[in-house]
């Protein structure tokens, strides 16, 4: 095996022909002869290049509306062919078998096919066959073919083939990584497709694949490398977002920035306002209003110390009222669906603010996967897609809600569900007042979001806790009273809960002897 290969002759065949006249044009003036196929060859000819069609390489047409062209002999013996292999050299001499040196194959546009919503058939017409064959064929026979997946990469096979006289060995291997890791990816899309379209959901087999959009300048801390991968799925949120302004997203802010998103998604637009404030992929404040002003004020009264260099999503277009209220704050990251020009302007000021627009938000039901690393394994489900809506409030205390308590438990259950477990969340009047987070007790849960929501209202002049009169929710059912009887003792009058627990009925008594209303929904919402 040389270390540079020279490359006379090349076949290409693309779906994205992008750059692709100019880089045959190149390899031509460089003395390569060119092969190719359908559409490409037609793109290469048009252009003025000369070009061989593959039928003319194989003897045989294009068949079966070309399903069957490269899908021969003549090629793949070109391609897998080791070429100081003696037995090799006979049987290509043998069968008139003529050396591929260069390949370039992108695939018929799968995923785009998926994205768009086309019909089955349509779908199953749009995978592969001869492009993934042949791409593998050329990466795994890397020590004499160069192999191109993507047409980023064509100036450097060019640039390597004017310096050297041909690919060294170094980017042939690069570029046959890259080229499995382009036909895992694709096949991954396909089969991950297939599952969903069938629900076969308990698929023996299941791969997972990105496309690398930026390496990041480290992970959660400095020692861990990190890469931000995007999947192609179109539900909007902080990987389909344009950013408008600001420093490059940290791989913190992207997690914050989806869960504060994910989170403010739950409300409708049309229906009010809503403003989520997040630290650390956590809530520290919540409110719906009838404008982004007030729920955003709302919300930052909730902990206005947590808010400090957190994340603010919103569920309707940033105002320049809204804009200049948030500036006031040091805040890492702002998205929403929109924001007027006079926002654009006024968040400007603040050039280390990035400020994302979604044109869009996320659908709080669409189904889908989510995905955890385990040692040695993979943990998936389902996407946690329901909220409070999906169910049927059960009364079980002797009081009933009032009608604001109603609305109160309903926001405080759809906080509940993206704090992290054991989660207690207390509401009133449409702003969260206290969130407890992450505990290993509930009680613990309810105690600390009762006294950030002192600490809360002590920092507006507030004599008396802001949870007095307040809704509670806890995303798990409570196994003991003593973490409801905290509540009570917070000032809460109304709690909503999964309910299910073998103390059920001593919790409703401890409920009742206080007093207060309970709502069992029968959902919860652990989140880890």
């Amino acid at each position: 095996m040389d270390d540079v290969v020279k490359i006379g002759r090349a076949l290409l065949s693309v779906s994205d022909k992008a750059g692709m006249a100019e880089f045959a044009r190149d390899l031509a003036s460089l003395g390569v002869e060119l092969v190719s196929t359908g559409g490409t060859h037609k793109l290469i000819a048009d252009a003025g290049v000369k070009v061989r069609e593959i039928s003319d390489l194989t003897g045989f047409p294009e068949m079966m509306d070309g399903r069957v062209k490269t899908l021969h002999p003549k090629v793949h013996g070109g391609l897998l062919a080791v070429r100081d292999n003696p037995e090799h050299k006979a049987a290509m001499e043998a069968h008139a078998i003529a050396p591929i040196d260069l390949v370039v194959v992108n695939l018929y546009p799968f995923e785009a096919t998926v994205a768009k919503g086309a019909d089955y058939d349509t779908t199953i017409e749009n995978i592969d066959i001869g492009g993934p064959a042949m791409i593998r064929s050329a990466a795994k026979n890397h020590a004499f073919v160069t192999v191109i997946v993507d047409p980023a990469d064509y100036g450097a096979v060019i640039a390597a083939i004017r310096a050297e006289g041909g690919v060294p060995y170094a980017l042939r291997q690069r570029l046959a990584a890259k080229a499995y890791a382009r036909t895992a990816a694709y096949d991954t899309a396909i089969s991950t497709w297939f599952a969903r379209e069938i629900d076969y959901q308990d698929i023996p087999y299941r791969s997972f694949a990105g496309t690398l959009r930026e390496v990041m300048r480290y992970g959660e801390n400095p020692h861990q490398w990190a890469g931000f991968y995007t999947t192609g799925e179109p539900r909007p949120g902080v990987s389909t977002a344009t950013q408008v302004q600001g420093k490059t997203l940290s791989y913190n802010n992207i997690n914050d920035t989806d869960a504060a998103f994910e989170l403010v998604s739950e409300f409708d637009p049309s229906e009010s306002a809503a403003v989520a404030i997040i630290k650390h992929a956590n809530p520290c404040g919540v409110a719906v209003a009838d404008n982004v002003v007030d729920a955003y004020k709302l919300a930052l009264r909730t902990d206005p110390v947590s808010a400090f260099g957190g994340i603010v999503a919103i569920n309707r277009e940033i105002d320049a009222r809204a804009a200049e209220e948030i500036v006031k704050v040091f805040t890492e990251v702002i998205v929403a669906p929109a924001a007027t020009q006079e926002a654009i302007d006024i968040i400007a000021a603040k050039k280390n603010l990035r400020l994302l627009l979604t044109g869009g938000l996320a659908d709080p039901k669409a189904a889908g996967l989510t995905v955890r690393t385990v040692a040695g394994g993979l943990l998936v489900q389902t996407r946690d897609n329901k909220n409070v809506d999906d169910t049927e409030f059960r009364v079980v205390t002797k009081k009933q809600p009032t009608t604001q308590e109603l609305v109160d438990l309903k926001l405080a259950a759809k906080v509940a569900k993206h704090v992290k477990s054991n989660a207690i969340v207390y509401v009133r009047e449409g702003a969260t007042v206290g969130i407890g987070a992450g505990q290993m007790s509930r009680v613990d849960s309810s105690r600390i979001a009762s006294r950030k929501a002192q600490d809360a209202a002590e920092a507006a002049g507030i004599t008396e806790s802001l949870t007095k009169g307040s809704a509670v929710a806890s995303d798990a059912f409570f196994p003991f009273a003593d973490g409801l009887l905290a509540a009570v003792e917070a000032g809460a009058t109304a709690v909503i809960q999964p309910g299910g627990s073998i103390r059920d009925e001593d919790v409703i008594k401890a409920a009742d002897d206080a007093g207060i209303a309970m709502v069992f929904t029968g959902m919860r919402h652990f989140r880890h």
